[in-house]
């Protein structure tokens, strides 16, 4: 197999530095930090200098706000007494918002993957989930400012928290860390294509049901009654309700605790999955 110049000295490099080239456990328990978070800047100095992908990030929600408040808004029925739809709407969005945001993660890691840097990384002496943690951690970099982006939409098309600010924060965070678990299925799709084109067609059949078979833009108790119980019982759904009931105080049930036990168990589960298929595929 034959290496590019550049990763040629890398490992000189990594040679002169006293590592063994092939080395592959960290030397001390805090290089897998010092590894994930250069992953992370190297990804996130990524999108300054792409700057129409983070312009274009943050348009898509931003229409999804306005196509829904205006143009649809005056046909959603069933919302709960005393709720406009635009109260009803912001949280959803700030679910979706963060759940297409995922697949940026899958065609980052196609893209890595194709594009051959993942040798380079494999001649250096890093941690090998420091590559996956470093992609999910820029890509929730990028959702908080996206997330803050649609707050200040939301508020000036007549959104308003109800709830007080310390469990609108709460409902933010919720948010966030739920597109941060879906982040790790994403990264499997990633691995799994290593394209980067076929890894965006791949995510949506797997996003577009459970954003539009969900409660983030209308209520459940508006569909089919075949689909209902999916719609109830599925994480977006569920995630878009305790954000709700965080931020503007409806009624959540039981909501906010399934909402974190889909979180916690889609990270538990994904993420191991996540390195294995990483180590097995480069």
């Amino acid at each position: 197999m034959s290496y590019s110049p550049e990763t040629v000295s890398a490992v000189d490099a990594s040679l002169a530095a006293g590592f063994p080239a092939d080395e592959r456990r960290p030397r001390d328990w805090l290089s897998p930090v010092r590894d994930t978070f250069a992953i992370t800047w190297r990804n996130l100095i990524g999108i300054r200098r792409v700057p129409q992908l983070m312009v274009f990030t943050l348009i898509q929600p931003v229409i999804f706000v306005l196509l829904f408040t205006y143009v649809f808004g005056g046909a959603i029925k069933g919302l709960p007494p005393g709720l406009t739809y635009v109260d009803y709407l912001i949280p959803g969005v700030f679910v979706q918002t963060a759940v297409f945001g995922s697949i940026i993660t899958a065609v980052g890691m196609a893209t890595d993957l194709k594009s051959g840097i993942i040798e380079r990384f494999r001649s250096l002496p890093m941690s090998p989930s420091a590559v996956l943690v470093g992609r999910s951690m820029s890509d929730l970099t990028r959702n908080v400012f996206v997330v803050i982006l649609m707050g200040a939409v939301g508020f000036l098309v007549g959104f308003r928290y109800s709830s007080g600010l310390g469990k609108f924060l709460l409902g933010m965070l919720l948010v966030l860390a739920f597109g941060y678990a879906l982040s790790w299925i994403f990264a499997m799709v990633g691995i799994a294509v290593k394209d980067p084109e076929t890894a965006q067609a791949a995510a949506f059949p797997i996003l577009a049901p459970l954003v539009f078979a969900s409660s983030v833009f209308v209520p459940v108790s508006t569909m089919p009654g075949w689909l209902q119980p999916f719609a109830e019982n599925q994480p977006v759904s569920l995630t878009a309700s305790a954000a709700r009931h965080l931020m503007i105080g409806t009624p959540a049930g039981n909501d906010l605790l399934w909402s974190c036990v889909w979180l916690v168990g889609i990270i538990a589960v994904c993420a191991p999955l996540s390195v294995r298929l990483y180590r097995r595929s480069v």
